[in-house]
């Protein structure tokens, strides 16, 4: 079965009641500094625990593991932060570029080069003002010493826009060193459509900024270089699947609508020309869910569950969930653990429900424990690891 046909076959359309709902069981979350779960999670899922490893962070959006077991984390009003030893470093790290801290926009993802370890690349994305209001752009540092380094910028994206909305802005680094950017429509919605500018869309560069030569649109009047992929929402979960090497995106819908998708050269998500959700006023948006050259989601979640970040589980710590894919809800406030059979969703279980927490993201750390990121003012960094 080809590509096409695979996903014509899947056009899934689960309603949220109707999704499996295991939640775990959990002390008090107001036990701080201790395992935030005293005992094991029944059900579907192995035994496990959830941990908190550092508090206070205000409003956290992209996590990086750096070696030798530091991580990095970002807050969304500006800050970098150093997680040493298992502590908050009290000093933000210097060097982080001015952002437009409002409403959705701010410090936003994190990564590492690829060949981190020789060149201390640090990459950040974040809304940059500017005099047209502000954009997305990615900027990269060498970390030294607790600071970023020879700051520059590597990209601005043309979205800029006055709304404080959908900057998108996750960062994946593939197998061959590219680097993939994704950028919100910005809150106007027909610009996913427009290829002329960056909203909506996924780009693909170098790692210095520069456009690929092979990039599907290169050379195409009317259409930015850059792009990848367009009629794209607002891409807040992105990764590279570490079995199959293909691009993987959670991506953020209206009132419903909140999509899986597998990102590929050249290809159509269609927002908002169709899409399985709804206005938040309770309008329409349009009254198609396909359309012929658009592509269809792997899975989506209607009603929403404001997903977010994204994980697809490669690691040691927890065997059995081996390729599945765990995506981080906002107001759905757990995270979705779900289970793939390639490119097809077999079942869906909901994990941390009843921590009663907004995660942005879930990432695998190298040891493959799970880190949750929450978006609170005052926020816990928490780990995921299992009970032996």
């Amino acid at each position: 079965m080809d590509r096409r046909s695979l996903r014509g076959g899947f056009r899934a359309s689960f309603s949220f009641a109707a999704l499996l709902a295991t939640a775990c069981s959990q002390v008090p979350a107001d036990a701080r500094g201790q395992d935030d779960a005293s005992r094991p999670v029944p059900g579907a899922s192995p035994a496990m625990r959830v941990v908190t490893v550092a508090e206070g962070l205000e409003h956290p959006w992209g996590i990086a593991f750096l070696p030798g077991g530091d991580l990095l984390v970002t807050e969304r009003p500006g800050r970098l932060r150093l997680i040493r030893g298992g502590a908050l470093v009290p000093e933000p790290v210097a060097g982080v570029p001015e952002v437009a801290a409002r409403g959705q926009g701010g410090l936003l993802d994190v990564a590492l080069h690829p060949d981190f370890a020789a060149n201390r690349l640090v990459y950040l994305s974040y809304s940059r003002p500017g005099p047209r209001g502000a954009t997305t752009a990615v900027a990269r540092g060498r970390l030294e010493d607790g600071r970023l380094a020879g700051v520059e910028e590597v990209f601005v994206a043309e979205a800029w826009g006055s709304g404080g909305q959908h900057f998108g802005s996750r960062i994946v680094f593939d197998r061959a060193g590219f680097l993939y950017l994704s950028i919100g429509d910005r809150g106007d919605r027909n610009r996913a459509q427009d290829r002329s500018d960056h909203a909506g869309a996924v780009l693909r560069l170098h790692d210095d900024g520069r456009v690929p030569a092979d990039n599907p649109f290169v050379g195409r009047q009317g259409v930015r270089p850059e792009v990848f992929s367009w009629g794209n929402r607002n891409i807040q979960g992105m990764e590279i699947h570490p079995a199959t090497g293909e691009l993987w995106s959670v991506e953020h819908g209206a009132r419903g609508g909140d999509e899986i998708n597998v990102i590929e050269a050249g290809r159509n998500y269609g927002w908002p020309a169709i899409t399985h959700g709804i206005d938040y006023s309770g309008a329409p948006i349009t009254p198609d869910t396909a359309r012929e050259g658009m592509e269809q989601p792997l899975y989506h979640w209607t009603p929403s569950i404001a997903v977010s970040g994204m994980t697809v589980y490669d690691g040691d710590a927890f065997p059995a969930w081996r390729g599945n894919l765990f995506a981080a809800a906002l107001a759905g406030q757990h995270v979705a653990r779900v289970e793939l059979d390639g490119r097809r969703v077999v079942r869906e279980e909901r994990l941390f429900a009843d921590l009663g927490h907004r995660f942005r993201q879930v990432a695998t750390a190298p040891d493959g424990t799970l880190y949750l990121l929450v978006d609170h003012r005052s926020a816990p960094l928490l780990r995921v690891e299992p009970v032996r």
